[in-house]
């Protein structure tokens, strides 16, 4: 019994592995460090072969091996590229979230505390730590992996195989969930911010008031009981923030195409 496999298919489904790989290790939450380098690479030989016919349905979807071994490893790179960016893209909209916990941590006076966590390759305190750690957990549990996959597979029509990276697409995605990052997490942390500036300044008029009294010092035990418990309303808060973000970072995989 012989097996025939046509070239263009084995094609189209190392060019398409090779881009849903490159996305894998920056996206979240599969670039996490307790995801291993097998489930991913499981994971992108499965969803290439998965959306190998979307692909070559395609307009423009790859191009042959009879064009020359060079042509294809540019396309390789090529993919690598488009993979890396779209996966950049996601990341960004998703930092949202560990940017609410920086400012937290910031204002809370917890970044005394940072540690550089090796899994998640990240430096920061207790609330960016917990807030990454359970926007990671929410991805998994609530299926939005999943949206997020869905919103790669539409790239393939979106970004056709043998097409290039528009860069100008590709720059205002960027700068538009730069944006929005910021936005998005002055959203989530803006009200606790808020009120740990007007403890600031409170103690500080107390020091005007009274100098010999040390409010500063009295104070730092007050920011943090104040951080723990109003910090529960934000954090209550993670699994609709979490969903909002997950449609944002398809929309922007999407922005990227034609």
């Amino acid at each position: 019994m012989n097996l025939t496999i046509p070239l263009a298919t084995i094609e189209v489904v190392m060019l398409a592995g090779v881009r849903i790989a490159a996305f894998l290790v920056i996206a979240p939450p599969f670039a996490h460090g307790a995801v291993p380098g097998r489930i991913k690479a499981m994971l992108a030989v499965g969803i290439g072969l998965a959306v190998a016919p979307r692909a070559a349905r395609a307009e423009g979807a790859g191009t042959s091996m009879a064009a020359g071994t060079g042509q294809f490893l540019a396309d390789l790179v090529m993919q690598v590229v488009i993979g890396a960016a779209l996966g950049f893209l996601v990341m960004l909209v998703f930092s949202a979230v560990q940017a609410a916990g920086n400012m937290i941590d910031l204002f809370a006076g917890f970044q005394l505390a940072a540690a550089f966590d090796p899994m998640s390759m990240s430096n920061g305190a207790q609330f960016s730590r917990l807030y990454q750690m359970t926007a990671t957990v929410l991805l998994l549990v609530t299926g939005a992996y999943q949206v997020v996959i869905g919103g790669l597979v539409r790239t393939f029509d979106a970004l056709p195989l043998g097409t290039g990276l528009d860069l100008a697409k590709t720059a205002s995605a960027a700068a538009t969930g730069l944006t929005d990052m910021f936005v998005a997490s002055l959203q989530v942390a803006g009200p606790l911010i808020a009120v740990l500036f007007l403890a600031d300044a409170g103690l500080g008029l107390l020091t005007r008031v009274a100098p010999a009294l040390n409010a500063f010092a009295l104070g730092f035990p007050l920011k943090i009981l104040m951080t723990v418990t109003l910090g529960a309303a934000a954090y209550l808060a993670l699994p609709e923030v979490v969903g909002a973000l997950t449609g944002d970072a398809v929309g922007t995989l999407l922005k990227v195409g034609r």
